[in-house]
């Protein structure tokens, strides 16, 4: 069954620590697997985490033992009958929530970190890629589970995974559909760090990029992401461009005046 939006308890958490919002995937009996009122509930938390202005990064994890097992195979229709084909259509699910949720992690307007404590499977390895960093704990795994039911890499794998590993790796777990364990996704470059508390790594982590000049952590995001999509004269120019409207921020010119007087930057995300 999908959670109700009457449900006792909010199927995503949402707490501040500092400068840091810490939203926390909360269906640990299916392992954080995504219903539509799960996205629902994460879309208000990047909301209200936008929002609030003296938050400049942000982490996403699970609770219990997994960071999140994908799609909630409950949320498709597969009761035999008329329209079968069309109540199972993965399309529309993908379209109306998880491309949505891809977009707005991608776009958020604050580095964001992935504190990932267990199993990322199918769309929860999407989620974990779609943040700027990862932090994963000894246990944890990513797995592409998408060939063993039918399907292909959704929520963004089949480009980020391509992007982060390189085609024959990328290609090799997509198509095996093998799990990743942590250690050799770091060795590989899928996360940043292994932690035994990923958790805590991952908000002292987004502490730090939080205390950085988020307009520029962003705006790099951006250039290096588009980038993979463009000639080098074309990023050439885009940096020129970038550069040009960075030099107009508070950040910029404290950043400047802290390296010639030699203190410490006073950076206000501005």
């Amino acid at each position: 069954m999908a959670d109700s939006p009457a449900s006792a308890d909010p199927v995503v958490l949402y707490a501040t620590q500092g400068a840091v919002a810490v939203v926390t995937l909360n269906r640990p009996q299916a392992l954080n697997s995504f219903t539509r009122q799960m996205h629902r509930e994460l879309w208000a938390a990047l909301d209200r985490a936008e929002a609030d202005t003296q938050l400049r990064a942000l982490v996403v994890t699970g609770a219990g033992r997994g960071f999140c097992a994908g799609a909630d195979l409950a949320e498709f229709d597969f009761a035999p009958g008329p329209g079968l084909v069309e109540r199972a259509d993965p399309g529309p699910l993908i379209d109306q929530a998880f491309n949505p949720t891809a977009r707005r992690l991608l776009g958020l307007r604050m580095p964001t970190v992935a504190a990932v404590n267990g199993v990322a499977a199918g769309a929860g390895a999407s989620l974990a890629m779609t943040c700027d960093m990862a932090v994963a704990a000894p246990g944890a795994s990513f797995i592409q589970a998408f060939s063993k039911i039918g399907l292909v890499p959704d929520a963004g794998s089949s480009w980020l995974l391509v992007q982060k590993l390189g085609l024959a790796r990328a290609m090799g777990l997509a198509l095996t559909g093998d799990k990743l364990p942590a250690a050799q996704a770091k060795e590989w470059g899928l996360v940043w760090d292994v932690a035994e508390d990923p958790l805590a790594a991952a908000v002292a982590l987004a502490q730090r990029l939080a205390a950085l000049p988020t307009r520029a952590l962003v705006a790099t995001r951006q250039l290096m992401r588009e980038g993979l999509t463009r000639t080098l004269h074309q990023q050439l120019d885009a940096e020129r461009d970038t550069q040009s409207a960075l030099g107009r921020t508070h950040d910029y010119f404290e950043g400047v005046a802290a390296f010639l007087e030699k203190r410490p930057a006073v950076f206000k995300g501005e």
